[in-house]
């Protein structure tokens, strides 16, 4: 294989394994000999993971490519640790190539050192002898000469410079323990490095394992709650806790009730050790310099944890701001959002939050991470990360709030969690997937649970949606739904009720079973789905959207459709109903009126097409252009139109409206509202 080839491979290998690094984490990089595309003589390359990849899905486009010629020659300018920040711009000018990946902080630890093939790896086992207390100490007593101690610095060109003094100095060495921080290793061959860097991971994992005390976290003070209640207690409060999260910017939110968190809470130890904080920079950037801690035991009443967790948020909020002010400097960067990034309630889990859902689910795994440090290191010794001036310079460095700036703008519905009934196929299937394209996180439900599957399938992976069977006319049904919806993405900020049915009869040929099944889907469903959802969006505290797809038909006779057209007139008026009740708590509430959507749509696919052709007296297979000749306009309604309108509604710019009907028909006169 090629040099990149074993890189790419070798990167993958480790990335794919949790124990040897956290998602996105790290860095490898190889150094080979190259074309000069001017010259056309041999140039020495590496080859070097950039800013943002993660190794386990590692490509060759995620590479950086440097001359390492020129970037050798940057240790002659090397302006001194107070300035070497701006050697990340230097490494601009050592790139061989067109394209690649940024250059990272980290490169020059792989350029400097002295070895063909550098990883630099964030394992939990290393990480806990890195933040251990006598870490030095215990390093020479597991690894002899084979592993140095480096004490912490932040990670730099001077990183670098003492990695590559330490390997000449240490010729039997086969990497480092970064104090703090994690390891590097090194190796002549790809297969040496990868295999130096599992010795170095697996043998701190072997020792803390044998030598470690059997309950690092102390004695066991709360068992955590049975499963059925501490999933109903964490799906209650998620909505509360990502409402006081979004203080200062709304957030998706993440929950994990994982064996070693639900340990870690139940012990002892865990509220002074969870006050430490993180120590990895890769951790405390993710999950802030400490986490928030509920104080109370898990059979606390349900109101007196929500009240608590109000104060400790409030107390958290004032911890930051005095953490921001006692270590910034005049050209330190505007202070970021005050909100906790973890929340940990003892006895039911842990709640994690970020800008998406992969950025909240990370931050939760790299929690997980930190926990794993810190039994490690109270295993062998007494964890000590850190300190906070160290996590400050970090998290508030200025090669840190440059990376944040070049994110892209956020979609117009980022950090919308959305539920749309009916989702599975039509109307509704072009709804969510028009959410999830401007950024939402989109549940959706339907009755028929392969169909919503399906679409959650095609929209992406659970970080963007996920399938629930929910028959709207099943309250339980409801309620177990949007309580999968609160704990996979935090809560619920816009609701479109979509679920329905056609039954066309005339009058005297529509049953009372007709009328009770078209009433039971679409008003008795639309108000029990309003109402579930309104406890969680009140509980939030965030306003939200509720949006019913209602029809023309609310407003126009039309022949043969009592029980349908009753139906929408009553789903109409509960959007006048429920924008009057629940304005006050900053929720609008707007409806959709469509004409006959046919093409795409379940209903008229079910039967309700044949139907309303045979009342034209059209062939069902013209309905579309029948429908679109009647109206002004002469266009078919299809559902991405009305999808249109949901997100016109919901996106923004139209926030001081509620209550209102949004005709999506082409213009038909009769249904216009007056």
């Amino acid at each position: 294989m090629s040099t990149v080839e074993e890189l790419i491979e070798r990167s993958n290998r480790l990335g794919a394994d949790p124990r040897n690094t956290n998602y996105a984490g790290g860095n490898t990089s190889a150094k080979g000999t190259g074309t000069d595309p001017v010259t056309g003589g041999d140039v020495e390359l590496l080859w070097v993971k950039g800013s943002g990849g993660d190794l386990g899905t590692l490509t060759p486009a995620g590479l950086a490519v440097l001359r390492l010629d020129r970037l050798r020659a940057l240790v002659d300018v090397y302006p001194g640790v107070e300035r070497e920040d701006e050697m990340v711009a230097a490494f601009d000018y050592c790139l061989h190539g067109r394209g690649g990946a940024a250059p990272s902080i980290d490169t020059a630890m792989h350029g400097l050192v002295d070895a063909a093939h550098v990883d630099h790896l964030h394992p939990d086992s290393g990480i806990a002898l890195a933040t251990a207390a006598d870490g030095p100490a215990l390093t020479k007593e597991i690894f002899g000469d084979r592993v140095v101690w480096v004490p912490w610095r932040r990670p730099g060109f001077q990183l670098g410079l003492d990695i590559a003094a330490v390997k000449r100095a240490n010729p039997a060495a086969i990497g480092v323990i970064l104090g703090g921080h994690g390891i590097t290793a090194w190796g002549a061959t790809s297969a040496e490095c990868e295999a130096n860097s599992l010795e170095i991971i697996r043998t701190a994992a072997d020792y803390i394992a044998s030598h470690g005390r059997p309950e690092p976290f102390g004695p066991v003070v709360h068992e955590p709650l049975p499963d059925a209640e501490r999933r109903a207690r964490a799906a209650a409060l998620a909505p509360v806790i990502r409402g006081l999260a979004s203080t200062d910017r709304r957030v998706v939110g993440h929950f994990t009730d994982s064996p070693e968190v639900l340990d870690f809470l139940s012990r002892a130890e865990h509220s002074r050790l969870a006050a430490l904080g993180t120590s990895c920079p890769d951790h405390f950037l993710r999950t802030k310099v400490r986490p928030l801690v509920l104080d109370l035991p898990p059979t606390a009443e349900l109101s007196d944890v929500v009240a608590r967790l109000t104060e400790l948020h409030a107390a958290y909020r004032d911890d930051y701001a005095a953490y921001y002010q006692r270590h910034a400097t005049p050209s330190s960067p505007a202070m970021r959002g005050a909100d906790p990034a973890i929340v940990l309630v003892p006895g039911v889990g842990m709640f994690s939050f970020g800008a998406d859902k992969q950025t909240a689910r990370v931050a939760g795994e790299f929690y997980v991470n930190a926990v794993n440090v810190m039994r490690g290191a109270e295993a062998v010794s007494r964890y000590a990360p850190i300190d906070e001036a160290e996590k400050f310079r970090i998290e508030y460095w200025a090669l840190e709030e440059a990376k944040l700036a070049r994110r892209p703008k956020p979609k117009a519905l980022a950090t919308r969690v959305a539920f749309v009934t009916g989702g599975g196929s039509g109307i509704g299937r072009a709804i969510a997937h028009r959410l999830a394209v401007e950024g939402a996180c989109v549940v959706v439900a339907d009755r028929d649970g392969e169909a919503a599957a399906r679409v959650a399938a095609e929209i992406g992976g659970t970080d963007v949606a996920i399938p629930v069977t929910a028959d709207v006319t099943d309250t339980a049904a409801i309620v177990l739904a949007l309580r999968t919806a609160s704990l996979a993405f935090g809560g619920v900020d816009l609701v479109v009720n979509n679920a329905g049915l056609s039954i066309s009869k005339p009058l005297l040929e529509t049953t009372e079973a007709d009328w009770d099944l078209q009433h039971g889907v679409m008003a008795r469903g639309s108000f029990l789905v309003s109402r579930e959802a309104a406890r969680i969006l009140v509980d939030q505290g965030l306003g939200g959207d509720i949006i019913y797809i209602s029809s023309k038909n609310a407003v126009f006779a039309g022949p043969n459709n009592v029980a349908y057209g009753a139906a929408k007139a009553d789903q109409a008026h509960q959007v006048r109903l429920l924008a009057a009740e629940l304005g006050a708590h900053g929720i609008r509430v707007n409806g959709v009126n469509p004409d006959g959507v046919v093409r795409g749509s379940g209903i008229f696919a079910g039967g309700w097409g044949a139907q309303r052709a045979a009342v034209y007296g059209v062939p069902e297979e013209e309905l579309g252009a029948y429908y679109a000749q009647r109206t002004l306009l002469k266009r078919e309604v299809l559902p991405e139109h009305v999808a249109n309108a949901v997100f016109a509604l919901t996106a923004g710019d139209l926030t001081h409206t509620t209550g209102l009907h949004v005709p999506v028909d082409a213009g038909v006169a009769a249904a216009f509202l007056r």
